[in-house]
């Protein structure tokens, strides 16, 4: 009878430590799925390299009636200085509740710009590394959650090239 109530506790307890079957599918039992991520990244690289505006273009597409300028650095980088027009959603802040609060529409344009589209170097736009550049994840993070018409600042400028809204003070 012990050796049985043992083995149950044993069982229970298993059970309840056991991760959830929908995790299990992922490679990280945290709920994170890399290989996913990958997967998106790969699918969309084509897709992603006839997105990317020149200024102009960026400039000019991006005042269209709908059209949205989604800034996606922190939001004290944003008050430091951004592209007139722009609306602030920190990519740490990226959830479908908060997409949809701030964009709306699926399909309506958003265009997306980072400091690395900058050559300044200065506060508020101090370069990244290229390859982790934050308009590659916002890219993808925003395809990832059903948007499909998002374009890109593909040229790297100056800010004074920019209509670019500075702090005061």
């Amino acid at each position: 009878m012990r050796n049985t109530l043992f083995v149950a506790s044993v069982a229970l307890a298993a059970s309840c430590l056991a991760i959830p079957a929908h995790a299990q599918e992922n490679e990280d039992a945290a709920g994170v799925d890399y290989a996913g991520f990958v997967d998106l990244a790969k699918q969309i690289e084509t897709y992603r390299q006839t997105r990317l505006l020149d200024w102009i273009q960026f400039d000019t597409r991006s005042r269209e009636p709908d059209a949205i300028i989604l800034d996606t650095r922190s939001a004290a980088a944003f008050a430091q200085g951004h592209v007139r027009g722009a609306v602030n959603l920190p990519f740490s802040d990226f959830t479908e509740e908060k997409l949809e609060e701030i964009i709306g529409d699926r399909q309506r344009p958003i265009f997306i710009y980072c400091n690395n589209n900058f050559a300044d170097d200065r506060q508020p736009v101090q370069l990244k590394r290229v390859e982790l550049a934050l308009n590659i994840p916002t890219f993808i993070n925003l395809y990832g959650y059903g948007y499909r018409e998002i374009w890109e600042l593909g040229e790297v400028l100056m800010l004074e090239q920019v209509d670019w809204v500075r702090a005061e003070g």
